[in-house]
């Protein structure tokens, strides 16, 4: 009879296929996440069918970083389990370059392409600074009211308005997913309003009392649009809760919360409103004179190219 000698390393071959062939079991029809605590928790929420799923409203329009702004956020989406991309285009019609994008990203299921025109009367001319007119206005009410009207109420849902030119956290999707139904959840904002950070401040009992803004405090809530989330039964139970042209500069915040909460029911979040898991932060305005030059010229470098 023939010796079989087995080696140690042989051995220890045999030992991690055998942990691969395990974890692929364990696996088997289950989407899993090797990723951080928060994030593998919201996993083990969607396996038993408890976490709420989170509406991102994105207002978008066509202009040279859109489809990078686009790209980023999107990457969001891939890892984030419960999110629904509500994104509505200031357009006439839908644009196969965020349709495209969509799908690139594998959200089939997981989006609503939406359009509407602002107006032109409150549309940026020129050189505007980009605060002197509201923005957004038309697009996130189209959300909100395709919301009302497709949403299932007999499911708890959150709704947050999430620019293309922010930058997001993944845990921010997380802490949203805490909110309680009838509540309004809010946290820190970095980079915004002329300070290093915006924040609700809160009393010994973790209640809001009141916000450190400095510009405006005057303002019901002076707080960013990326300050705050809202479950979707608020929405339900109060349908005026819309945005408005007829407002004060920075008061659309105040104006959609108004009619669903008040401070001392807001629902502080992000370890107590001390994290801060989402900035302000702008995309530079493109620019692109040697390319205005080529066009000119009746070239361009972008030709037949996505960009």
């Amino acid at each position: 009879m023939t010796e079989v000698r087995i080696r140690p390393r042989q051995v220890l071959i045999l030992i991690i296929v055998f942990i691969v062939l395990l974890l692929m079991v364990h696996r088997n029809g289950k989407r899993t996440c090797d990723g951080p605590d928060y994030l593998q928790a919201m996993y083990t929420q969607q396996q038993s069918d408890t976490l709420p799923k989170i509406y991102a409203i994105t207002p978008t329009y066509a202009r040279p970083a859109q489809k990078a702004e686009l790209t980023r956020l999107s990457h969001i989406f891939m890892l984030v389990p419960n999110l629904h991309w509500i994104i509505v285009e200031d357009s006439n019609s839908t644009t196969p370059l965020v349709r495209n994008l969509l799908l690139r990203a594998g959200l089939e299921n997981r989006f609503t392409q939406l359009n509407i025109k602002t107006p032109q009367e409150f549309k940026l001319q020129g050189k505007d600074p980009n605060w002197i007119k509201p923005r957004g206005v038309e697009q996130r009410n189209l959300a909100l009211t395709w919301l009302r009207a497709n949403a299932n109420v007999d499911r708890h849902a959150i709704v947050f308005f999430m620019d293309d030119d922010n930058s997001y956290a993944v845990e921010l999707f997380a802490e949203m997913s805490k909110i309680k139904p009838g509540h309004v959840g809010v946290w820190p904002v970095g980079l915004v309003g002329g300070l290093m950070v915006e924040r609700p401040l809160l009393d010994q009992e973790n209640r809001v009392v009141g916000f450190n803004a400095a510009w405006r405090p005057e303002r019901p809530f002076p707080i960013d649009m990326a300050a705050f989330a809202i479950s979707m039964d608020l929405f339900i139970k109060y349908p005026q809760a819309v945005f408005s042209y007829e407002v004060q500069r920075g008061y659309q915040e105040s104006e959609i919360l108004r009619y669903l909460t008040t401070r001392d029911q807001l629902q502080p979040l992000a370890n107590n409103c001390r994290d801060v898991l989402v900035w302000h932060t702008r995309t530079e305005k493109t620019k692109l004179t040697a390319e205005e030059e080529l066009i000119r010229k009746r070239k361009r470098s972008d030709e037949g190219i996505e960009v």
